[in-house]
This record gives structure tokens, sequence and C-alpha cells, in this order.
């Protein structure tokens, strides 16, 4: 006899990824040469608004940059902010969906330029985002018993028990 069971659990509804550019600037005192550029302490949060995914963080560019002919070196300092809209697709709303963003590509400098005191940099990341909710999964439900399957005991565990413990004599020359 079958008949159907209904299972309520969490699961991810949709999910996305996208990836983001942004161009900022820093000004400086008499730049020479950007020697290097690093993206730390990216934290970052999500929210759903209705159709739309909201999604507010922030990390700090350290730019290390020489100056006076390239005699000297020093490092900048800027934390950027960043807040990106993500508009849904056709999705059933529902308000008690949890929505869970993840870094997949760290943000990373990918270009800087250098032109009079200022300094022009690009960053790129990529979030990706997925939606959790409740559903309710029906699922065919066997109420009959499986069959036992019969345990026989294995001939070679009896012989296994009839060991002759004493076969090495005492005598033998190796």
């Amino acid at each position: 006899m079958t008949n159907y069971k209904e299972i309520v659990t969490k699961a991810v509804l949709s999910k996305g990824k996208r990836l983001f550019t942004t161009t900022n600037s820093i000004s400086v005192e008499n730049p020479s040469t950007i020697l290097g550029c690093w993206v730390i302490n990216h934290e970052f949060n999500g929210v759903r608004d209705k159709d739309k995914i909201i999604i507010d963080g922030s990390y700090d560019v350290n730019i290390w940059y020489s100056y006076d002919n390239d005699t000297k070196t020093n490092v900048v300092k800027q934390t950027d902010h960043y807040h990106e809209i993500i508009h849904m697709r056709e999705h059933e709303s529902d308000t008690d969906e949890e929505v869970i963003v993840r870094s997949l590509k760290q943000p990373s400098c990918t270009k800087t330029d250098l032109s009079n005191n200022v300094i022009t940099y690009t960053i790129e990341k990529e979030l990706g985002i997925e939606l959790v909710g409740d559903v309710k999964v029906k699922v065919e439900a066997n109420m009959e018993e499986d069959p036992w399957d019969d345990i026989v005991e294995d001939k070679d565990v009896e012989d296994i028990k009839n060991v002759n413990e004493d076969f090495i004599k005492d005598d033998t020359v190796i």
C-alpha cells in the first residue's frame, strides 16, 4: 500500500552570481610610480526588499606608491563603501526567505592609473546570492515493511574456532 507524505524543509529557491567593477580615485602629493595595490577587510551584508536584493559592504584599499623622483615610498589607505542593487527575475515572493550573500571572488585591484597627483584604481569582485526558504516536498511512502534477511553463520568462522594452537613444534630448527 502506498500513500504520500509531505516534508517541509529549507531549500535554495534561487541563486545567482554577478561580477561588479568599481572605479575610485584618491589624491596624493607628488606621486612618481604606483608600486602595488591591495584590497583587505571585505565586509558585506545582503537584505531583500520586495523584488530586489540590496548588498551593502566595504573594503580597505592600500596603494603603495613612490614619490620624490622614485626615492621614497608611502602607502595611502582608503575605505570604500558600496551599495549594490540586484533586481530579481520573476520569483514567487515569500517574505520569510533568507538572503545569503557569499564572496565568490574577493575584491582585487585590476587596474591603476596615475595622472595629476590622482591615483585612479579599478576594483573587481564577484558576489553570489542565494534565497533560502521553506518548501513542501511530497514523497511516496511505502508502508509495507521490507523482508528480513536470514543471517547464516559462515563455515570459515567455525574453522577459525577449531585452529590447533600447537602447530609449531619447539624442536623446529630454523
